[in-house]
């Protein structure tokens, strides 16, 4: 339950209102269409042609780039016509072009494809996302924003491996038909959703957002940390020696399910004595779970290092994002789903990168080593931010 009979039905506004209920269809939907394509298009591209991976990451490329262009972009566009507008436009880009992935295997036509899906997803998650801020309230938002995450996750851990499992039995297109039915299937959630409410003062737009340091530093901070997630899931499979195998399934999972508890638990705590303090230790634990994972020979230190990345990666989630919707008004909350979310993406992208680079030449226990020291030197924002309470006007 939800709200316990310690706490009193009248002590606590109601966290689930039937709004909420209408905006996790949507959730859902847009969550569902994104994971249940996001590996099985790189299989598309390279089943029809492409070469030693180059198509599969062309595709993969135009998505992320065209998800953190649209992000930036998603917060003039809520301004200018509101929420629902902007949430059925990612609902219909997101869902409509999958059904013409079976129309061609051109690298060129599918990395299209992608670029009109990526502006979807982008719409869905910074709109979605201040829209469902505006449906929590105010005391419960670290809590709220937590189940928020939890009804994001659970499709996404479904359908990822689903995708691939339906593409081996079934074939492409049908796969592609339902990823394109569950983002548009959602489409009819969105007019019982409240639009922007008239507020003061005209909408924080993302020049003034990056240039606010009271969202930046939470957003460098949660970018540390997401740097690492990219590395993980994808260079943990060829760190760890192939006889391990096993244990590269057992950390991934235990990474998951660490973090989610710890956002629910980092959001309740949160709501009672801030979320600024939770930045330093959440931080913390994410670094050091990173170095222990630099132990890549012993299963131990593996599974024990990912899993408390797991838990330091959900407070800074709930933490960060907590925070900075506390620090504007509702003409901000826009920019904050968008600054956040970009660095989220950003932050996992360039790991990634970053990472591959520098283990061809240090090997992955140092490159592991190293990236912990790097996201440490997002101490010096979470310390500056360990005791700002109150919102930013």
């Amino acid at each position: 339950m939800l709200n316990s009979p310690a706490e009193g039905a009248g002590s606590r506004p109601p966290l689930v209102t039937r709004p909420l209920l209408l905006r996790f269809v949507s959730i859902i939907g847009a969550s569902t269409s994104f994971y249940l394509l996001l590996s099985v298009v790189p299989l598309y591209a390279e089943a029809s042609g492409g070469h030693h991976g180059h198509a599969a990451g062309l595709t993969t490329g135009a998505l992320m780039l065209a998800t953190v262009g649209g992000e930036l972009a998603t917060p003039r566009l809520v301004a200018r016509f509101g929420y629902r507008f902007a949430l059925v436009a990612g609902l219909v880009l997101l869902g409509a072009p999958a059904f013409a992935l079976s129309a061609s295997g051109s690298p060129l036509w599918i990395a299209a494809v992608c670029v009109l899906r990526g502006l979807g997803f982008a719409f869905t998650i910074v709109a979605g996302g201040a829209l469902s801020a505006s449906l929590i309230p105010a005391e419960r938002r670290g809590e709220g924003l937590a189940l928020v995450g939890i009804v994001t996750g659970v499709p996404s851990l479904v359908a990822l491996p689903l995708g691939v499992w339906l593409t081996a039995h079934v074939g492409y297109g049908p796969v592609f038909a339902a990823g394109a039915v569950a983002a548009l299937a959602a489409v009819v959630s969105v007019p019982g959703l409240p639009d922007r409410d008239p507020a003061p003062g005209p909408a924080m737009g993302m020049t003034a957002g990056f240039r606010t340091g009271a969202l930046l530093r939470p957003a460098l901070v949660f970018a540390a940390t997401a740097l690492a997630a990219g590395i993980l899931v994808t260079f943990l499979p060829l760190a760890v020696p192939s006889a391990s195998a096993g244990v590269v399934a057992v950390a991934l999972f235990a990474q998951s399910a660490a973090a989610t508890g710890a956002r629910w638990a980092a959001g309740r705590h949160g709501d009672r004595h801030g979320p600024a303090a939770l930045l330093l230790p959440g931080l913390a634990l994410a670094a050091g779970g990173t170095l222990l994972t630099s132990l890549t020979r012993s299963p131990v230190a593996v599974v024990l290092g990912v899993t408390l990345f797991g838990v330091g990666f959900g407070v800074t989630q709930n933490a960060t994002l907590t925070l900075m919707y506390a620090r504007v008004s509702a003409t901000g909350y826009g920019t904050v789903s968008a600054l956040w979310n970009v660095a989220f993406d950003a932050g996992m992208g360039v790991g990634a990168v970053g990472f591959g680079l520098l283990a061809a030449r240090t090997g992955y226990p140092s490159a592991f080593a190293l990236t912990a020291a790097l996201m440490l030197t997002a101490l010096a924002p979470a310390w500056r931010d360990r005791r700002a309470v109150g919102p930013l006007r």
